[in-house]
């Protein structure tokens, strides 16, 4: 059984994404754009989808998935009852509404190991004592034609610069990013 905790681990590894809290119910946002949100008691949530593909969503379950409130049709939404979807759907379901309010860029993040998106949020956020501990000691960071070898170099070197755009490829050792490669 999936749960509002469980909807917010994954959306708030995303990217970008913060929890807003409005009439009593709280929401996932990239920026403005909401892309997932709870019913007050947080049994529910609403979350993006493309309004074309809805209709065959709530025919394949019914008991699942419903359509939004009349005042919420025009947008692409859908909602669902929590307790019945299974965890690898809920996480399908709240990444594939994260990547509709993201640049395109930023869509394979979350398919890079563990803790390659967190590692790119704290980048671009500006939060380096949060990336510190992500990025391994001896890493290897590749962007384009930059090249440097050292966490330490890395950190002073994106601390000047402009935030990169997502690694293509990366290698994590220990828990932390060892190579980065754009």
């Amino acid at each position: 059984m999936v749960t509002s905790d469980d909807v917010r681990r994954v959306g708030l590894a995303l990217p970008r994404t913060w929890e807003f809290f409005t009439g009593g119910r709280a929401k996932l946002k990239v920026k403005q754009i909401v892309y997932c949100a709870f019913s007050a008691d947080e049994t529910l949530m609403g979350f993006g989808f493309p309004r074309a593909e809805r209709d065959g969503l709530i025919a394949s379950d019914p008991e699942t998935f419903f359509l939004p409130p009349t005042r919420d049709l025009r947008y692409q939404w859908v909602c669902a009852h929590l307790a019945r979807l299974e965890h690898e759907e809920m996480r399908e379901f709240v990444t594939e509404a994260w990547r509709m309010c993201v640049p395109q860029m930023l869509h394979d993040l979350p398919e890079l190991p563990v803790p390659t998106a967190a590692a790119w949020n704290a980048i671009d956020s500006g939060e380096w004592g949060e990336l510190r501990p992500l990025l391994h000691p001896a890493l290897h960071w590749t962007d384009g034609e930059t090249t440097l070898r050292g966490r330490s170099n890395v950190l002073a070197h994106l601390q000047n610069h402009p935030t990169p755009r997502p690694p293509t490829e990366v290698e994590v050792r220990d828990g932390q990013v060892h190579r980065w490669v754009r």
